[in-house]
């Protein structure tokens, strides 16, 4: 399975948590939508269809990329 970026992985997370919590304070049709359609390109690239499992998914992914870029210095 390919694995997306880490950093689109990271605008991706980053876009749909901003974009909750305009909907959950402004509930604007705009903001909605704009959640619709990240949330769509967050599912796809984790290979995911639930936003919340998306999310985790793509936070585990992030996770294993900061791991391989830091080598462990004793």
């Amino acid at each position: 399975m390919l694995t997306p970026h880490p950093s689109l992985l990271r605008e991706l997370v980053e876009r749909c948590e901003t974009l909750r919590q305009r909907a959950a304070s402004s509930g604007s049709e705009k903001t909605k939508r704009q959640l619709e359609d990240a949330s769509y390109t967050l599912c796809v690239v984790t290979g995911t269809r639930q936003l919340d499992t998306a999310l985790y998914v793509a936070r585990q992914h992030l996770a294993d990329a900061m791991r391989r870029e830091q080598p462990l210095h004793r």
